[in-house]
């Protein structure tokens, strides 16, 4: 497989709420399960975090280097392996959001949107904005500044380390991407600040999050990443038989 996007991924903050499996149904790729092995049920992630120091096929694009994401993700898995599949993908940059779409088929929009962090040396503090048809959404979460890696058997590592990504292609058919990371330390969760309309923004199926506590709560420190061109499934399943 050859690298597609290199970056990195920092300060990233994932609220994760129980959802029923049936929700899920529309946006599962083809032969793609809803993965409830976590206490039996499905969960959707709101994810923000900083992309920087991007680079495409090895190449920095002007003004598409460092800028914040805010995505709506849900859990999958295929013949063993646990990955993600996307609802809604938020970036600052109307370029990326059209490349996304209309090359990859991701669910990628583009709006305003900022980022800031404050460290000190007892907390850190995210702070995501974004502006969506008019209003103005807000997420802020702090954590201790105490970085730990978690177990790998615990949930905050179930939400955080996910080696595929799976969509649809244009075509209809199923494709994968690998996304390689070094485990990603936590920050000790301490509070969270939601201000988010979820049914303006992914549809009225998903008003009723805001009126639900996340059941998982997250803040991951980041690392560089590496995102693999995509595969199809028959060209997946080639590479999952080499590896076992």
């Amino acid at each position: 497989m050859n690298v597609f996007l290199t970056a990195e991924w920092k300060h990233l903050i994932n609220l994760t709420y129980e959802v029923e499996p049936s929700l899920l149904e529309e946006y599962l790729p083809k032969g793609i399960e809803v993965d409830t092995a976590l206490n039996g049920k499905a969960h959707v992630s709101l994810v923000a975090f900083d992309f920087l120091n991007t680079r495409v096929k090895g190449i920095s694009i002007p003004f598409h280097v460092n800028f914040p994401e805010i995505n709506l993700r849900f859990y999958v898995r295929y013949k063993g392996q646990v990955g993600v599949v996307f609802i809604r993908e938020f970036v600052p940059k109307y370029c990326i959001a059209l490349v996304a779409n209309r090359i990859y088929n991701e669910p990628y929009l583009a709006t305003s949107m900022t980022s800031s962090l404050q460290i000190t040396n007892d907390e850190v503090t995210s702070h995501h904005q974004f502006k969506y048809k008019g209003q103005i959404f807000d997420i802020q979460t702090t954590g201790t500044n105490s970085l730990f890696t978690p177990e790998e058997t615990t949930t905050e590592n179930y939400f955080k380390e996910h080696t595929w990504g799976f969509g649809t292609a244009h075509s209809g058919k199923t494709k994968c991407y690998k996304v390689e990371h070094p485990v990603w330390r936590i920050y000790p969760f301490k509070n969270f600040e939601l201000r988010i309309e979820f049914g303006k923004l992914y549809g009225k199926k998903w008003e009723f999050l805001g009126h639900t506590q996340p059941t998982y709560k997250v803040f991951a420190e980041g690392s560089a990443v590496k995102v693999f061109g995509a595969l199809t499934l028959t060209e997946f399943d080639k590479l999952y038989s080499q590896s076992v």
